[in-house]
């Protein structure tokens, strides 16, 4: 089904029948695709729909079973990434891919540095990146580490490369994921410029709002076909969700449910884990915090709050050197992760891909190593019991593909995150910290994910709930402590006359609060 094609341009870039299969697996299957010149163009689909599969058949990382890609007319195929960039695709991805030791000169300019006989001319190098930066409004001495820039800045150092390489196509998978409103707001206006310039778009993100915000036309992919390309203004939100789905928006009704609430029964359950006043010098101020059975904590706050300075203290990942544990009751000292696993408190961080997953490894690997873990290596799980382990939650969390000897890196990132939810949940957890459990994965598994956090609840356990998008927090949380600038500054209980609105005003006047005593 394509619809409403553009008169006044041929495409930039034409797939058809775009087929790639891997073992037992085809990812995609008769695919066509269209990118038009200064147009920003969303891709979407759930995780697993083969959005990432598309962009790496289209950049030469993945080989194509059957199919045939044209860029401005002309036939090609790709043999690795840097044959891409050469013809002017360039790709800017969710982590991003630059060197941080090295100066934002020396990244931008890779490849391409102003040479003087056979040595590089250093000063027109960073003169020549500076223009490019200037180009996207960003004020950085070029001659300054890359690493030392927010990740927004990294993003747009990205972006400039993509510029030096004068790219005709410019592939942005997950741009947004790390930033704030402010920071988004910023890398739209640098995206719309790209765009007038006659730059074709690719933009790959699961947050709908801003999808709607900057894309002109969609994409949507399920389960490795196409599903159609409509103009962004004329599909309705609801149906861009169910050709998604596959189905009727059930998962956006789920979504839009009611804040959770509780009875005065309910705020009566037993405490399950007491913190006073915990806090570490240079990462958080002291807080205390109250954590309850069958309820979900909230813990809200703008990036940068100290919201995942807090959860990595009550899991034990950094050491308190101030306050106080108890845990059912008992004081504890929570020195490292595993004592905190012992404790049956478990951490799901929110950077899946660094500090979760292990690559190499197969699902069941993945899944069994909490569990391993916290038995020694003198108790090592038999295959029979493993296997029960892994069937029970792989059934349970619907993980794609159902295959547990398969390479989790080989996951999409929403299976890749129900895998690291299996781990921690073979454990038999009572607190579950959960970091940024739905970054970068799409409306259904969001919501499934969602339906699981307030199950736990239900069954008797107690979650910590992690999440940039407010929305999100006031849908699960019983209860929301809200963070700025690295301390606690007060507590909401959940309801439906609380809102996203309510978690400002408490942000905005702890701001004016410092400032008035600044």
């Amino acid at each position: 089904m394509i619809e409403a094609v553009p008169k006044d341009a041929p495409p930039l870039v034409a797939m058809h029948d775009i087929t790639v299969t891997f073992p037992g697996v085809k990812a995609l299957s008769g695919v066509d695709f269209r990118l038009f010149p200064g147009e920003v163009h969303a891709l979407m689909g759930e995780n697993g729909a083969g959005k990432s599969t598309l962009i790496k058949a289209l950049t030469g990382v993945h080989h194509l079973t059957r199919g045939s890609i044209t860029l401005d007319g002309k036939p090609i195929q790709f043999r690795s990434t840097a044959e891409a960039q050469a013809a002017g695709i360039a790709t800017v991805y969710q982590e991003v891919n630059l060197c941080a030791n090295l100066s934002i000169a020396e990244n931008v300019m890779l490849g391409h540095e102003v040479h003087r006989g056979p040595f590089v001319h250093w000063r027109a190098t960073q003169a020549r990146a500076a223009e490019y930066l200037q180009r996207l409004h960003l004020a950085v001495d070029p001659r300054a580490q890359l690493g030392s820039l927010t990740i927004a800045s990294q993003q747009l150092c990205a972006i400039a490369r993509a510029l030096v390489l004068d790219a005709k196509v410019l592939i942005l998978d997950e741009p947004t994921s790390s930033l704030d409103q402010q920071e988004v707001a910023e890398l739209f206006d640098v995206i719309r410029e790209i765009r007038d310039s006659g730059v074709a778009i690719l933009f790959v993100s699961h947050f709908l709002n801003q999808v709607y915000e900057i894309s002109d036309r969609m994409t949507v992919l399920r389960n490795g076909q196409l599903v159609g390309e409509r103009m962004t203004a004329d599909l309705p939100r609801r149906e861009l969700i169910s050709m998604m789905l596959g189905r009727s928006g059930e998962a956006l009704a789920a979504i839009e449910g009611e804040a959770r609430t509780r009875t005065e029964e309910d705020r009566e359950t037993p405490l399950f884990l007491s913190a006073r006043d915990v806090g570490r010098r240079g990462s958080v101020q002291p807080f205390s915090l109250d954590i309850r059975r069958s309820e979900v904590l909230g813990l809200a706050g703008l990036l940068g709050s100290g919201r995942t300075e807090v959860a990595r203290l009550l899991c034990g990942a950094d050491r308190a050197d101030s306050g106080e544990v108890d845990v059912d009751g008992q004081k504890v000292t929570l020195a490292d992760p595993l004592t905190a696993l012992k404790h049956k408190i478990v951490y799901s961080t929110e950077d899946r891909k660094r500090d979760g997953i292990v690559g190499d490894l197969s699902i069941r690997e993945n899944i069994a190593l909490a569990l391993q873990a916290r038995r020694g290596v003198l108790r090592p799980l038999s295959r029979t019991e493993l296997d029960a382990i892994v069937e029970k939650f792989m059934v349970a969390l619907d993980v794609h593909p159902n295959n547990p000897d398969m390479l989790i890196r080989n996951l999409s990132g929403g299976n890749q995150q129900k895998v690291l939810l299996a781990r921690w949940l073979a454990t038999d957890p009572t607190l579950l910290i959960l970091d940024e459990p739905t970054r970068g994965i799409d409306i259904g598994t969001k919501a499934e994910i969602q339906r699981l956090v307030t199950q736990l609840a239900d069954d008797g356990r107690c979650v910590v709930f992690i999440s940039s998008e407010l929305e999100e927090v006031m849908r699960v949380a019983n209860r929301v402590a809200v963070m700025c600038d690295r301390a606690k500054i007060g507590e909401l209980e959940n309801g439906p006359s609380v809102g996203v609105d309510a978690v400002l005003e408490e942000i905005g006047r702890a701001s004016e609060v410092k400032t008035d005593a600044a």
